[in-house]
This record gives structure tokens, sequence and C-alpha cells, in this order.
């Protein structure tokens, strides 16, 4: 009963984000100011993450190749279509739910103990636009291109470790990234991301705009955002891959 009456407080909460703003000059400056919070800050564990996941599901992969019948392009292939399809968009959206959520859940959490929403509602302010919505718009827009950086930097990662292992040749890697590709994987990606970057700062803001009590409600919140998050991009994984590419 009480999930259900989330449920419908989230989407209450929705149309207030999403109402036109007052100020568009005062949201560009946010939306600014997120970008880099969200994005610009979270290039180093992007990074970090891909190129070694890379790395890990090209040896995997080669050292999984027993039968002779199997071309040595397969490992360039199966490093580039499980980077592409899965790992970009939806591990490091998990990861992301993780850093970005908890740090947003917590923020607004904290400015609704400390009484600054109460004030912003004072004022004539839309409480919930103005927090949330520059937050939704950097995230859906800056997010694509933290994935294509990861997509890069794990499909590098991934020749290298072959490479530099002897395990498969540069040409045989390359042939095996530009075999059977699929532009669509590409846009199958980003809608995904996109989707992924809605629900991490939603679900992290909304628990976080209905925080009640003290500090250690707040730490309470940002796990429920963090955990909610990632339950949801699961499914919405699940859904999205039916829709798109079944």
């Amino acid at each position: 009963m009480n999930n259900i009456q989330n449920i419908g407080k989230y989407f209450i909460l929705l149309k207030q984000v999403l109402t036109q703003p007052e100020r568009f000059r005062v949201y560009t400056k946010r939306v600014a100011n997120e970008w880099e919070t969200i994005g610009l800050n979270s290039m180093g564990i992007v990074g970090i993450l891909s190129v070694f996941m890379g790395a890990v599901i090209a040896l995997q992969t080669a050292s999984n190749m027993d039968s002779p019948l199997l071309p040595k392009y397969t490992i360039g292939y199966i490093t580039r279509s499980s980077t592409i399809l899965e790992f970009s968009p939806t591990i490091i959206s998990l990861i992301l739910a993780g850093k970005v959520g908890s740090n947003i859940a917590s923020e607004i959490g904290t400015m609704r103990v400390t009484e600054q929403i109460d004030a912003l509602d004072i004022m004539g302010i839309n409480s919930a636009s103005y927090l949330i919505l520059p937050k939704l718009v950097a995230a859906v827009t800056i997010l694509p291109f933290l994935i294509i950086f990861s997509m890069a930097l794990s499909i590098m990662g991934g020749y290298y470790a072959v490479t530099l292992s002897n395990l498969c040749s540069h040409e045989e890697f390359v042939y095996g990234i530009r075999a059977f590709f699929e532009p669509s994987n590409i846009t199958y990606a980003l809608v995904k991301t996109m989707c992924f970057a809605f629900i991490i700062v939603s679900v992290s803001a909304f628990y976080g705009y209905y925080t009640k009590g003290g500090a250690l409600d707040v730490g309470k919140s940002s796990t429920q955002g963090v955990v909610w998050s990632t339950i949801t991009i699961l499914i919405a994984n699940f859904i999205l891959t039916q829709l798109i590419l079944l």
C-alpha cells in the first residue's frame, strides 16, 4: 500500500517538476552547473571502469575460444557487441545510480530537513521544478556522451588487453569490431541511456524531496533512492530490450 502511494506521489511530483519554468535564464545557469556535477565529475570513474571491463570481456572471450573453428576476430566482435548493447549503457548507468543518485537524494533531502525547500515555496518559487528540472535536463543530455566515451574506452581496453597478450592480432581484432556492425545498436544504447538518466534523477530526487526527520533520515532517503533507481533501471532495461530489439 505504501509503495502504491509512493508511485502516486512520484507522478504528482513529476507533473510539478515539468511545469514551465518562470525564468529560463536562471535554469540555464543551473543546467550548466549540473553538467559539471553529473557529467564531468563522473568521467574519471566511468573511464577506469570502462577500460578494465573492456579488457576483462576481451580476455574472457579469448580464454573461452577452445574451438579452432571460431575465427580470432570473434574476440573483437563480442567485445564490441557486449560493450555497446549492455555494458556501457546499463552497467555504467547502474554505477552512476549509486554515485549521482545518492548525491542528488542527499542534497535535496538536506535542503528539505533544513527547511530551505519550505523557504522557496513561501517565496512563491516552484521548488520541485527549480531543484529537479535542471538535474533532469543535464542528466538526459550529458549521459549519452558519457556512454559514448565509455564505449570507446572499453573497446580500446579490450584491444590492448588481447593484442599485448598475443591472443589476437591488430588486424583480427579491428576486423571483429567492424564485422556485422549495425548502427541501430548505437541508437538502442543511447535511447536506453536517456531513459536511465531520467530514472536516476527523478527517483533519487523523489526520495530526497519527501525526506522527513533529520540527518539520519537523509541517509535513509539516499539509500532508498539508489536502491529503487537501480531496481527501476533493471526493469526498464528488460522492457526496452523487448520493445526495441525483439
